[in-house]
């Protein structure tokens, strides 16, 4: 039992999207994109004045989420694509509450 002896030889930790060892840009991309789309309607989504911004954003990283989530080749991709989702999603509704798409 040598191994127990030996420290074990660890990786560093990295944050990735490629669990699978395999590289995915577009993917990721389209990930990343739905996350930053989903946080910015939920942000502008509490603000009145930005209702415009909110509802657009939102829908767009709503639908670009769906498409993103359907082409994601990874389980972490997958988990970013819902987070941006969800927020999309609640950024959108509280920007359709506050005024809707148009002025």
């Amino acid at each position: 039992m040598p191994h127990l002896l030996s420290p074990s030889k660890s990786r560093p930790f990295r944050l990735t999207l490629n669990t699978d060892g395999v590289s995915h840009p577009i993917e990721n991309t389209l990930s990343v994109a739905t996350l930053v789309c989903g946080l910015v309607a939920f942000v502008t989504g509490f603000v009145s004045e930005a209702h415009i911004l909110a509802s657009w954003v939102g829908a767009l990283g709503f639908g670009g989420g769906l498409y993103s989530q359907y082409v994601s080749a990874t389980t972490a991709e997958r988990s970013v694509n819902i987070v941006g989702i969800v927020a999309a999603f609640v950024g959108v509704s509280l920007g359709i509450y506050h005024g809707g798409f148009v002025p």
